[in-house]
């Protein structure tokens, strides 16, 4: 049984930033996903096109200004002195995975007719995985 629990920390200690991005990815999704859904179901209207973008520009707003904070404090422990530089870079990062975010939504809900709801979902999977390489390589990385 030592042996057991002695693997699972030594695989904990070794994916802790991925383990704790997944954790704040899960977090900030709920957020996204939580102001989408309200402004669609009080607000504006998904089924049109226009209306369906201001949504999800609404939601990308709350959930990186969410997730900026979660990820420099919590994930990777950010010590830069420079929190407008740092929150800069996360922004421009995070509208590179917005204009994708836009488009997938536009095609599932647009052209192929899928929920707005579900593939909303779906697409917060592919950003999540996109915007965790972002940080990592552009935003929050360790300076030696």
């Amino acid at each position: 049984m030592k042996k057991i629990v002695n693997y699972f920390f030594s695989l904990y200690s070794k994916y802790n930033e991925i383990i704790k991005y997944l954790i704040a990815g899960i977090l900030t999704t709920i957020v996204s996903l939580f102001s989408y859904y309200i402004t669609v179901l009080t607000v504006l209207n998904p089924n049109n096109a226009i209306e369906l973008q201001i949504a999800n520009i609404f939601s990308w707003i709350c959930s990186v200004t969410f997730a900026y904070f979660i990820n420099r404090s919590y994930v990777f422990k950010s010590k830069n002195k420079n929190k407008t530089k740092e929150a800069f870079s996360f922004y421009t990062s995070r509208i590179t995975t917005l204009f994708i975010d836009m488009f997938i939504m536009f095609l599932f809900v647009t052209i192929f007719h899928i929920n707005d709801k579900i593939s909303k979902l779906i697409v917060q999977v592919v950003i999540t995985i996109l915007n965790y390489i972002l940080s990592k390589i552009f935003v929050f990385k360790k300076k030696n």
